[in-house]
C-alpha cells in the first residue's frame, strides 16, 4: 500500500514549492496523492489539476512501485487550510475535494485574505516602528502571487540579517506577545465547516495537538465542531508522537470522526518536515484517502 499526504503548501500561501514542484517530489516518492491545502486560497488548485493531468500522461514522470514495477498515476486533492479561532486559540479547518471554483466560498476566502492583507500592513509598521524599516509594498515585491504569512515575515528577516533563522524570527517578533505580532480578525470555525460543506467538500480538524489545549477542552472543542457538521481530524501528523496520536484516534472515534493526515509540508520554510514521511517516520496509508472519499461519495 501507498501513502498520501492530505495537507501541503505550495507558493500559493506559504511553501517554497510550485504545485508542479510538489506534485514532481510526490512522484519521486511514490506517492498515491497528495491534497494541496494552501492558507486562505484556492488559487493554485487549477494550477496543481493542470500539473497532475501533464505529469500522469508523461511517461518521463510515471511513478514506480519498487517491488511490482508497475507505474501508478499520482492524485491531487483540491483542498485548503482555514485559519479560524476558537476560544482564543487559532484553529485550522482543512477542507478537502473542495470546488474551487464555488462563488460563496471564494467570497468567504477573500474576506479572510483581506483581513491578513490588514494584519500584514500592521505588522509592516510595528516592525518599522521598533527600527527595522518594512513596507507592505516591498513585501508584495518580494512574495508575489502568495498570501503572506508570518512566515514570509521570518523569511525576510532571516535574508536581512535581522535573526539567525525562522525560529529566532518568531520567538522575537512575529509570536504572540512580541513586537511585530497583530491578531487577525477573528473567523469561527464553525463558519469555515459551513462554507467547506458549502463547496461539496468534507471539513477536517488540523493537527489538534498543536493548539496545546487541555483534555478537557480539546474535547469540548471537538464535540462543538462535530456538533456543527465537522468530519474529520488529523491523527496522523509530522510532529506528533506515538501517544500525540494515540489520543487523536481515541477522539476520533469518541465521536465518530474520519482520520486524516499530513506533513503539512512547506518547502524551505520548514526544512526538517519533508514531504509525505514527515521528520522521517509519517506513513499516511492508501487507505485514509478511500475512507474520506467513501464517506463523501456517500454524502453526494
Amino acid at each position: 500500500m501507498r501513502a498520501v499526504d492530505l495537507h501541503t503548501h505550495s507558493t500559493f500561501s506559504d511553501g517554497t514549492k510550485s504545485p508542479k514542484e510538489l506534485l514532481e517530489i510526490a512522484i519521486e516518492k511514490n506517492l498515491a496523492a497528495i491534497a494541496l491545502t494552501d492558507h486562505d486560497t484556492l488559487d493554485g488548485i487549477d494550477e496543481a489539476l493542470l500539473a497532475c493531468k501533464k505529469l500522469n500522461e508523461s511517461k518521463e514522470h510515471e511513478s514506480i512501485d519498487s517491488l511490482t514495477n508497475e507505474s501508478h498515476p499520482i492524485e491531487l486533492i483540491p483542498g485548503v487550510e482555514v485559519s479560524t479561532h476558537w476560544d482564543k486559540c487559532e484553529v485550522h479547518i482543512v477542507g478537502l475535494f473542495v470546488d474551487q471554483h464555488n462563488k460563496e466560498f471564494l467570497d468567504f476566502l477573500a474576506i479572510q485574505r483581506n483581513s491578513r492583507v490588514n494584519r500584514n500592513i500592521q505588522v509592516c509598521k510595528n516592525f518599522t516602528d521598533i527600527g527595522i524599516p518594512l513596507t507592505y509594498e516591498t513585501m508584495l515585491d518580494l512574495y508575489p502571487d502568495a498570501v503572506i504569512t508570518r512566515a514570509h515575515f521570518a523569511d525576510y528577516l532571516v535574508k536581512n540579517g535581522h535573526v539567525g533563522d525562522r525560529n529566532e524570527a518568531f520567538d522575537r517578533y512575529l509570536n504572540p506577545g512580541k513586537p511585530a505580532y497583530v491578531s487577525r480578525q477573528k473567523v469561527d470555525p464553525k463558519e469555515a465547516i459551513k462554507y467547506i460543506h458549502g463547496a461539496g467538500g468534507i471539513a477536517i480538524l488540523a493537527h489538534p495537538i498543536l493548539y496545546h489545549l487541555g483534555d478537557v477542552a480539546l474535547n469540548k472543542l471537538v464535540l462543538e465542531l462535530k456538533e456543527a457538521g465537522l468530519d474529520g481530524i488529523e491523527a496522523l501528523y509530522s510532529t506528533y508522537k506515538p501517544a500525540d496520536e494515540r489520543q487523536i484516534r481515541e477522539i476520533a472515534a469518541k465521536y465518530d470522526l474520519l482520520l486524516s493526515g499530513g506533513s503539512d509540508y512547506h518547502g524551505d520554510n520548514k526544512p526538517h518536515i519533508d514531504l509525505g514521511v514527515g521528520m522521517g517516520k509519517l506513513f499516511i496509508p492508501e487507505e485514509i484517502l478511500e475512507n474520506l472519499k467513501a464517506y463523501k461519495n456517500q454524502r453526494i
